[in-house]
């Protein structure tokens, strides 16, 4: 008995031991994880499918990941920016080495297209350009083109490449080219007058876009960042394109270790000014010239250097104009005829320098230097007669005389010197930078309107003769500007999900008016475990915007007669961003979708309150207001029609702000409703017709009486509404290089077009002229932009 007792206790402990080990079985999972080249992919996720297992890989590639053992384990392997590869392993046992490759997104596969959408962890919104060579646009700038379509994003005037973001002012928003902030003029007052964007859109790589709550890395704009990062180029490519609204020529040759890129511009806008209200003479000369050149000597020095010169020049003889405005039962009739002419001139120049050493593949430390500068010359002497009839009489309710006069004349120029690392950790990205801003402006303004109607001068004055409005300016101004940021990008994988966390602050100082700030923000995003087509994203941080040069100007009033001058104690406006958003990756019928939505409040402090005449911001020049601006804003992005990107974004928005203590008043970029639409489009079972439609609604802004106070902004204008519509027919497709003989073979495609702007012909307001009846009633006359016309394109590619 007592060995039957003793044999059958040796079993149960063999019996229970062997089920705790094949509980308790394991299996260690390590390799490597390269991209196509063969090189490592540093901070790539990998996890075991369904469970709460996984490893980040070090800064080789490498990683290690003990799980428990199972019939079937699947390994997922991720990266943001390249294609999410799985790997099944059958009933493994004591140590699996699994080695992955990950292409980058967007790769061809034989003749199939693998597309997926970049999970967006930061503010920082990647800007499809697939299609913006087929997309007609009227202002010039195809990239801001672009921007205006995106989720927070508004614009009132098809002839501007400006543009509003969530309630903020033209000025507010920051544009980079490859890490390097760039100006724009400074006395342009319309869109007529802007010319050519500063940014070539035929030398873009890839467009990054930030609508708030961006990095610390980013400078002292309020509202948003532009970050452009020019192509290096392999091989040879170029293109030749002409169009009645100008032509433009772009080269790009590149080896291993150097890369040059030279492009021309030439704009006109001669025939879509023509369907304007005004009629005369115009003639718009707008050129620039661009080149970015990149020299990789070894593997420890970069070079890399951009020039621009561009010229754009304005010159017009308005004849005559008539404009009908007002209800269908009310009609009334505004005709003027002209004498005089305008001249402007604006001419900048821009160059950068930027010179890398890199340490080892993960620290880098750069130089960086650049100039820019300005010269503006705005000059005109317009007269012109008006009369003021109810349409269809013969009887005047209002006739008058007009005659405004400018010479104004300003030359600035900007010079940047910094220094900027990056160092790269297992789970942290640091980067940092020091940079020092010269800026050096000086100006002579001399402006006026004298306005006479029934035959009294306004504002008529029984003792002397006044001008509605005058202006006189001869300023200059020079300062420093000292600057230096940090900022760490930290990763974490979590049984419950993957944490991403950006943190870093500003430190700035101003010698104008000895002011030092102190900007801190966060951007902190969760993807969960369970869903990783969702994404959840908080963004806070403190944003300064030191003053310019407009900003600083201030007047002051004696006997009718206004002096600007520059006020010494202007401080920077403040701006605290609160965004709470979400993301959610979708496929219907297999092909990518994606929806976003962003919640924000922002608290404006230190304001400089501001009127808007066309595209021109008339600063009140002292921090007199704060305010506030919130709304949301959702976009669906996705392929609506396969293998062609599209999107909708829709945004409800409201700011306000109190000017001296006041009651609120509605800013002037106030817009309660913004709707945009780019839909991209194929003929089915070809691949030579393409077609792009790009629609836009923005509801009414405030405006009233020039040259009075904001608090008499009480009328609403009509909201914006328009569509362009671009088509294009392929007449050549040599992309495999089948072709061998004739002249063909040196085309890679030839690209036929046709635009239709505005093609529903809607007339739109920018702006309005106000006059004054016989019986001292003031009529506000809409100043119409351009109406629906059609514009043939052709385009070579080498």
């Amino acid at each position: 008995m007592r060995r039957y007792i003793a044999n059958l206790y040796i079993l149960c402990a063999m019996l229970f031991g062997a089920s705790m080990c094949l509980k308790a079985q394991s299996v260690l999972i390590k390799g490597k994880v390269i991209d196509d080249q063969r090189s490592p992919i540093e901070l790539a996720q990998v996890r075991v499918e369904g469970t709460g297992f996984g490893a980040v890989c070090n800064l080789q590639g490498e990683y290690r990941l003990t799980c428990e053992s199972s019939d079937s384990v699947v390994v997922v392997f991720s990266m943001i920016g390249y294609e999410t590869r799985k790997r099944v392993l059958k009933n493994p046992v004591d140590s699996v080495t699994l080695n992955v490759t990950l292409p980058p997104l967007g790769y061809q596969l034989g003749e199939v297209q693998v597309n997926e959408i970049r999970r967006q962890t930061s503010t920082m919104t990647d800007v499809s350009m697939e299609d913006m060579k087929h997309m007609g646009n009227a202002s010039g700038g195809g990239v801001e083109k672009l921007i205006t379509s995106q989720a927070g994003v508004s614009t009132h005037n098809e002839l501007s490449s400006q543009y509003n973001v969530r309630g903020g002012s033209f000025d507010e928003n920051s544009v980079y080219i490859n890490g390097i902030e760039v100006y724009r003029p400074l006395l342009i007052r319309s869109g007529q007058q802007e010319g050519l964007s500063i940014i070539n859109p035929d030398m873009v790589e890839r467009i990054g876009f930030s609508a708030g709550g961006f990095e610390a890395r980013y400078g002292e704009k309020m509202s948003s960042v532009l970050d452009i990062t020019y192509k290096k180029v392999k091989g040879f490519e170029g293109s030749v394109s002409g169009s009645l609204l100008g032509a433009s020529a772009y080269l790009g040759f590149g080896t291993e270790k150097f890369s040059m890129t030279h492009a021309l511009r030439y704009k006109t806008m001669k025939n879509l000014l023509g369907t304007l209200d005004t009629k005369g003479e115009y003639d718009p000369k707008n050129f620039d010239y661009q080149t970015y050149l990149s020299w990789m000597p070894n593997q420890r020095w970069s070079i890399d250097a951009i020039g621009v010169i561009s010229t754009n020049d304005y010159d017009f003889t308005p004849s005559d104009r008539t404009t009908k405005f007002g209800t269908s039962e009310d009609v009334k009739e505004f005709k003027v005829y002209f004498d005089g002419s305008e001249q402007d001139k604006f001419h900048t120049y821009f160059g950068a320098l930027s010179t890398t050493y890199h340490f080892n593949k993960l620290n880098s430390l750069t130089f960086n230097l650049s100039a820019f500068k300005t010269q503006e010359r705005e000059t005109f002497d317009i007269n012109g007669e008006y009369w003021l009839n109810n349409d269809g009489d013969d009887e005047s309710l209002g006739i008058g005389t007009y005659h405004e006069h400018a010479r104004n004349r300003l030359n600035a120029s900007m010079v940047n010197v910094g220094l900027a690392g990056e160092s790269r950790f297992t789970s942290h990205q640091l980067r940092y930078g020091l940079l020092m801003k010269m800026e050096d402006v000086d100006e002579t303004m001399r402006e006026w309107e004298m306005r006479d109607s029934a035959g009294y001068s306004l504002p008529h004055s029984p003792d002397r003769l006044d001008l509605i409005y005058n202006m006189v300016s001869a300023n200059s101004e020079k300062s420093k500007h000292y600057e230096f940021f940090v900022q760490d990008t930290y990763r974490k994988h979590f049984n419950e999900g993957e944490l991403v966390l950006n943190y870093g602050a500003r430190l700035t100082h101003w010698d104008w008016n000895k002011e030092t700030l102190f900007s801190p923000r966060a951007t902190l995003a969760f993807t969960p475990a369970k869903n990783e087509n969702l994404l959840y994203r908080f963004s806070t941080g403190v944003y300064y915007q030191t003053p310019f040069y407009k900003e600083m100007r201030d007047t002051t009033t004696v006997n009718g007669n206004t002096t600007a001058f520059l006020h010494p104690n202007i401080k920077s406006q403040q701006s605290i961003h609160f965004v709470l958003g979400m993301e959610y990756k979708f496929r219907l019928s297999q092909r990518p979708f994606k929806f976003t939505a962003e919640a924000y409040y922002k608290a404006l402090n230190n304001l400089i309150p501001y009127n808007i005449d066309n595209v021109r911001v008339v600063y009140y020049g002292g921090n007199i207001s704060k305010g506030y601006a919130m709304g949301l804003d959702m976009k669906i992005y996705g392929e609506f029609v396969p293998g062609t990107s599209s999107w909708l974004s829709v945004g409800i928005m409201k700011t306000e702000e109190k000017i001296n203590g006041g009651d609120y008043v509605p800013r002037p970029t106030d817009q309660r409703l913004n709707c945009a639409v780019f839909f991209s489009d194929y003929f089915p079972n070809t691949d030579r017709w393409k077609m792009t439609i790009q629609g836009h609604y923005a509801g009414g802004l405030p405006f009233g009486p020039p040259h009075s106070g904001r608090e008499k902004q009480v009328f609403r204008m009509k909201s914006y509404r328009r569509v362009d519509l671009g088509l294009s027919y392929r007449l050549l497709n040599n992309e495999d290089e089948h072709i061998y003989n004739g002249i063909g073979r040196h085309f890679r495609n030839i690209w036929l077009g046709i635009d239709a702007f505005n093609i529903l012909g809607i007339s739109n307001v920018n702006s309005y002229y106000w006059v004054t009846d016989i019986t001292n009633n003031q009529y506000a006359v809409p100043n119409y932009l351009t109406g629906r016309q059609i514009n043939a394109r052709l385009l070579f590619e080498f």
